[in-house]
């Protein structure tokens, strides 16, 4: 098999290449390239990934390239993680809207919509190589917002384009852990859009464990999400949010702490990563520490705004093995190459999980995964203002990709409108005209 890994200059391609070293035993590919637009950049994670095999005694062959069309050449599996604009453009995304008193974020809210214009397409142009270059390999697209653009390449790719998210699955690992279970025994009944899902029952063979979690307050101060939303307003919900919500639960408070700190964590992580990208020519022990201590920076600061308006402090717990984004990626390459039939909550089609959206619209739900790709599972009733917000989000989400792939700058300041974190239509604008103000993407793309 080959995997093919797109954004292959990332910071974050060592803990893929970690994962491929632990799974070479299930997981038998006979080439791995990396591509990045950025040669520098792919000489630097080389050397990490060099000292990462010497650290573990062990060593998967790779090499990198700067031609697209050779790294998916005849590919099997391709990972997708780039970052239009790099994280000079997260901190656009993020400031111009605080600079307005709206919530800067980088997936949720106008930062999410700005990230989306100027991604969709260079991911559509992505797909079209690869359908091209390897029409029968899949695409595991961890590209944010990850919803918004999976949908938006399955115009190119239909079905064989899945979009994963790790937190979903550490939501209900730490549940699990709260309940003295592990994950594999219980069923975890979660719906809803990237970064916008509620898990509202947990079960086993005796039935749903949530209400009982949901009375303990000692409990649910065991773990991530019951600290940051509180017991009495888990209760009031009777589930439990992805973390990402309480951008929506909390909005005015989030936005007020992130104004009273130094920084966006934007701007934090391009100070932190452009450090560590500066300090190439280390050798491969070297580079990898300085990877290390740059990790755990990042690390901790991973949703700090909301923690710190939650006022529960800035320590991240992602619920224990198998964590991470790369731990989903690899089950998931796994479930389909060894038909293994894994249930993975996963972004795509609904066909008929939620039953008020379309077949067509990109979800994040439980789905059964083997040779043929992913069987999202039916969602029973979900409480109407989940639906009414679901709903909402999509059809901000569908118009960006509009948007986007049009050149529309009416669709764009619609988009924005619609959302429910911009508070009225002349605020739309002045966002959208700032960021078109600072981002060269979207001066081309939005020059009409």
């Amino acid at each position: 098999m080959k995997l093919a890994i797109v954004g292959g200059g990332g910071f974050r391609v060592p803990l893929v290449y970690g994962a491929l070293l632990a799974r070479r035993d299930r997981l038998a590919f006979d080439e791995i390239v990396l591509h990045d637009v950025d040669a520098a950049r792919l000489e630097r994670i080389s050397s990490v990934l060099h000292g990462l095999a010497a650290e573990r005694g062990d060593a998967l062959p790779f090499r990198v390239t700067t031609d697209l069309g050779d790294a998916v050449e005849g590919a099997d599996f391709v990972f997708c993680a780039i970052r239009v604009g790099r994280l000079e453009g997260r901190v656009v995304d993020e400031s111009v809207p605080l600079g307005l008193g709206v919530l800067g974020q980088e997936t949720t809210g106008p930062g999410g919509i700005c990230f989306a214009l100027r991604t969709i397409p260079a991911m559509l142009a992505l797909a079209e190589t690869i359908a091209e270059r390897a029409p029968r390999a899949w695409l595991i697209n961890f590209t944010n917002p990850a919803g918004m653009v999976t949908e938006a390449v399955r115009q190119v790719l239909g079905d064989r384009v899945i979009g994963i998210c790790d937190t979903p699955s550490a939501l209900c690992r730490r549940v699990a852990r709260a309940l003295g279970r592990s994950a594999g025994e219980l069923w975890f009944d979660y719906f809803g859009l990237n970064h916008l899902g509620w898990l509202q029952a947990v079960s086993d063979a005796g039935g749903d464990r949530l209400p009982e979690l949901l009375d303990d307050d000692a409990a649910l101060a065991g773990f991530e999400e019951g600290r940051l939303f509180g017991g009495e307003w888990l209760r009031g919900l009777g589930m439990i949010p992805n973390e990402y919500l309480y951008y929506f639960y909390f909005g005015a408070d989030t936005v007020a702490t992130i104004r009273e700190q130094a920084q966006p964590r934007g701007a934090y992580l391009l100070e932190s990563q452009a450090a560590f990208y500066a300090r190439d020519g280390q050798d491969p022990r070297q580079a990898l520490a300085a990877w290390h201590a740059t990790r755990d920076e990042r690390d901790r600061s991973y949703m700090a705004e909301a923690r710190g308006a939650a006022g529960v402090g800035h320590e991240h717990d992602d619920g224990g093995e198998p964590g991470g984004y790369e731990g989903e990626a690899l089950r998931l390459v796994e479930a389909i190459a060894h038909n293994t039939r894994a249930i993975m909550i996963l972004n795509t089609a609904n066909r008929s999980a939620l039953p008020f959206l379309d077949e067509h619209a990109v979800v994040e739900v439980p789905a059964i995964v083997g040779r043929s790709g992913p069987v999202p599972v039916a969602i029973g009733p979900t409480p109407p203002h989940a639906q009414a917000l679901v709903s909402a989000i999509k059809d901000v989400e569908r118009t960006t990709i509009e948007a986007a792939l049009t050149g529309s700058a009416e669709l764009a300041v619609r988009a924005l409108a619609m959302h429910p974190l911009v508070p009225s239509v002349t605020v739309a604008r002045d966002i959208f005209d700032g960021y078109r103000a600072q981002l060269p993407e979207l001066q081309e793309r939005f020059s009409g």
